[in-house]
């Protein structure tokens, strides 16, 4: 009996260090996804009443959590009977990544100026108007993080599931959970975090007591306040270019001709930087196709004006 609960301890213990490893390598893939998640998601609460912001960020991580409830049986059942579509899914994935990359960066060109004041002239009315119903304003925000985040979490769950669909069910089962519930707390955790620097900075920066301790917290608070917007930006760059380096990577790997041309170029000591560079090219070039393709089709479907007399 002792042996045989060794052994059963044993397993368990290898299986743990298998999952261990394989959420490792599925958090690197996903680290694109991560970064634009934590960028989109803290923005999510722009014109909440800041005693609401806290609320409303666990509203979404709840939210967040039944969206990868729902999220990991369906890529179980896929893996368990549709194995082929894994690879079908997960490029799709990396193109999706690859068109929000690019879409970013052409906001400025396909959306005007005054498109944008006027978007942010309703969110300040929003927020000031006494007649809004800011329950209801609410709600919206909310439903549309939500949305997103189930978006987010399917790329998510579709890279994770590439990563271990040769492992069995355990495994399977055991990494999907553990990514889920790593990158929900993480991600909201930090928007938590990142919502309330500008209140830790005006906390730190009001102190008025005197002494060397309280000037080193005044300090504090005032970087704090400069520096919180860049972080911001920080993000949303950082998130904007690791998606086209995992959705280009994807795509790269997906694709034989692809990986077969860049294979020779990638050893050596600069080897890595030869791969991450042409992952990000590809990336970048397969996010215009599909903006293209999307822009084309919108324009198929727009009804065309009344025929001329």
């Amino acid at each position: 009996m002792a042996s045989g609960l060794f052994a059963l301890l044993d397993d368990i213990a290898t299986l743990l260090d298998d999952v261990s490893v394989m959420t490792k390598v599925a958090t690197k893939k996903t680290a694109g996804v991560l970064g634009d998640d934590l960028a989109l998601n803290a923005q999510q609460v722009t014109g909440i009443d800041p005693d609401r912001e806290l609320p409303v960020v666990w509203a979404v991580a709840k939210g967040s959590l039944v969206n990868k409830a729902i999220l990991v049986p369906a890529a179980l059942l896929i893996s368990a009977f549709a194995p082929w579509a894994v690879i079908p899914l997960l490029m799709v994935g990396g193109a999706y990544l690859c068109y929000e990359g690019v879409e970013k960066l052409a906001h400025k060109f396909l959306h005007s100026p005054k498109e944008d004041a006027r978007r942010h002239a309703e969110l300040l009315q929003a927020v000031s108007d006494e007649q809004v119903d800011m329950v209801a304003f609410e709600k919206d925000k909310i439903k549309g993080a939500i949305r997103t985040d189930f978006i987010l979490s399917a790329e998510i769950i579709v890279i994770t599931l590439g990563t271990v669909a040769q492992a069995d069910f355990a495994r399977q089962l055991s990494v999907l959970v553990a990514i889920s519930l790593l990158m929900t707390v993480g991600v909201y955790g930090l928007v938590a975090g990142i919502v309330k620097l500008d209140d830790l900075g005006l906390l730190l920066a009001g102190n008025g007591r005197e002494g060397g301790m309280a000037r080193t917290k005044r300090a504090l608070g005032k970087a704090i306040l400069r520096t919180a917007p860049y972080l911001m930006k920080l993000l949303s760059i950082a998130g904007t270019a690791a998606m086209f380096l995992v959705g280009g990577g994807i795509l790269v790997h997906g694709i034989a001709a692809l990986h077969h041309l860049i294979e020779p170029y990638t050893h050596g000591s600069a080897g890595w930087l030869v791969a991450l560079s042409f992952d990000a090219l590809v990336g970048i070039l397969a996010g215009v196709a599909v903006l293209g393709a999307m822009k084309f089709l919108a324009r198929l479907r727009k009804p065309s004006g009344p025929a001329p007399a």
